[in-house]
């Protein structure tokens, strides 16, 4: 189905949803800005700007925490040289060296719970890459993210190209820049109430 037409029909049900709750015009910006966030595989060839890298990882860091352990590191990846060294030779290298910001977003082991409750961080730091892909729409930016844990290679291997110390555990890597309006990227309405289940209790 062609983007256009998605995007007109993501408006109307928006529209529809926001009239019926009256929702105020601060609300219907950030239920419109989670609605339509897209991956974004294609940018131009134009830096993104420090001040909007600031505030994607200032919204990254606001993220809930379990025990308020902010268990996360951001490596932020900004410079040609720097993006060539994070691709390497794989196969989709090229396309990663065309991407003007990588941010890989880690979990630091000192600050992580101890016991059973440790894994929790893998719940913390997807919380702030949501909230950094979010940011990233809000700025008409494109972003996404590509898996590195738990995939044991690639976990080693960022670790090894990055030369991250012992205690940084790469979680992710998310591509940014502006979007290539050539390869536009396609919201998806994933509404599906069957996937919903109200619990009651009997009386």
């Amino acid at each position: 189905m062609n983007i256009r037409i998605i995007s007109m029909m993501l408006v109307m049900m928006l529209t529809s949803l926001t009239s019926h709750a009256q929702l105020s015009t601060e609300a219907q910006a950030v239920i419109s800005n989670i609605m339509t966030r897209a991956s974004v595989r294609g940018f131009v060839e134009k830096p993104v700007e420090q001040d909007k890298i600031d505030i994607m990882l200032r919204a990254a860091m606001a993220a809930p925490t379990d025990k308020n352990m902010q268990p996360w590191h951001f490596i932020v990846l900004n410079t040609p040289d720097a993006i060539a060294q994070y691709a390497g030779e794989g196969r989709h290298a090229e396309r990663m060296k065309k991407t003007p910001l990588i941010i890989v977003v880690c979990a630091d082991t000192t600050r992580m719970q101890d016991g059973e409750v440790r894994n929790i961080w893998v719940q913390d730091i997807s919380a702030a890459t949501e909230n950094l892909l979010l940011a990233a729409h809000a700025l008409q930016l494109g972003a996404v993210w590509t898996t590195i844990y738990p995939l044991a290679q690639r976990i080693e291997g960022v670790q090894k190209k990055l030369n991250l110390p012992a205690n940084l555990i790469p979680m992710c890597a998310i591509r940014i820049g502006y979007p290539n309006p050539e390869r536009p990227a396609q919201p998806k309405d994933k509404w599906d109430e069957n996937k919903v289940t109200y619990f009651t209790v009997k009386k």
